[in-house]
């Protein structure tokens, strides 16, 4: 398949206003930085985090990494600041909190734009209102930028008022929603995070639900998360094996003019070979990811 497709397994969130995390971070196996402006910085610090993340960025070191900045909301009294410190930086993809429409989105985009972001760089959307989960469909396909959705879980969970719970009941509708919506527009959608870093075994398990919910990867609080996330949305070598299989037989299909192959007693269609060649190429970049 042509298409490059980015790992997402692993989404590190890292506080713009800790110069020593976001050095650090140069060294991490994660796929993915979020330098936050946001929910991770003190009122006090905003101005110093905005410094230290567009320095950081501007000073690279982080080879294959996917970085992203969050900024403040743009109804905040930092976001406008930050759109303009960060828009030329020539980061991956610029992270928007609070998108509650799809009229706040292309908003947002636009503003990215004329502050002279290049066309290279995404933009992601926070998932983590009640009205972002009804609109989320839209939001998804607004605007030609969007790249990812981002579950704000614990913002999500403390506005519908729901009790804790780690198997997240609760909030399985709004979950599944947003993955539909993702894969309707083509984008990757990347779970909340998990709070409880003393709960390892509790941290497995979200990530295995969020694997079987569709999810690409996690959003995580630190280091000590990443090893277990890569692994639990990594490409698993039977599964490798299999899609391996079913490309083979569909190419060994087509050469006969069939629009059907079997393989191990199963019916294959063209809808399973480009999902093998997705995984397939899932797994190249992984690995192309790892060994840098």
């Amino acid at each position: 398949m042509s298409e490059t497709i980015r790992p997402r397994r692993s989404v590190l969130f890292m506080p713009g206003s800790n110069e020593r995390a976001l050095e650090k971070a140069r060294q991490l196996p994660a796929d993915a930085l979020i330098m936050d402006l946001e929910d991770a910085v003190a009122p006090s610090a905003k101005a110093t985090a905005r410094e230290n993340v567009v320095r950081a960025v501007r000073h690279g070191g982080y080879g294959r990494r996917e970085i992203v900045i969050r900024i403040n909301g743009l109804d905040s009294p930092w976001g406008c600041d930050d759109l303009e410190a960060v828009a030329r930086t020539g980061v991956d993809a610029i992270l928007l909190p609070k998108i509650d429409s799809a009229e706040r989105l292309v908003q947002a985009a636009d503003a990215l734009r004329a502050a002279g972001a290049p066309p290279t760089t995404r933009t992601w959307t926070m998932a983590e209102t009640p009205r972002s989960i009804i609109n989320i469909a839209a939001i998804a396909g607004a605007d030609s930028s969007l790249a990812v959705i981002v579950m704000g879980s614990n913002d999500l969970n403390k506005a519908m008022r729901l009790p804790p719970d780690p198997g997240r009941l609760g909030l399985r509708e709004a979950l599944s929603r947003c993955v539909v919506a993702a894969r309707a527009h083509g984008l990757d959608i990347i779970d909340g995070v998990y709070m409880n870093l003393s709960d390892p075994d509790g941290f497995a398990r979200s990530c295995e639900q969020g694997r079987l919910l569709g999810f690409d990867g996690k959003t995580l609080i630190h280091p000590g998360q990443i090893d277990m996330a890569n692994q639990a949305f990594s490409v698993a070598e039977d599964l490798a094996e299999r899609a391996t299989d079913i490309v083979s037989a569909w190419e060994a299909a087509e050469a006969r003019g069939s629009a059907v192959a079997v393989v191990n007693g199963e019916m294959i269609e063209e809808l399973h070979a480009d999902e093998a060649r997705r995984v397939l190429a899932l797994r190249a970049s992984i690995r192309a990811l790892e060994e840098e």
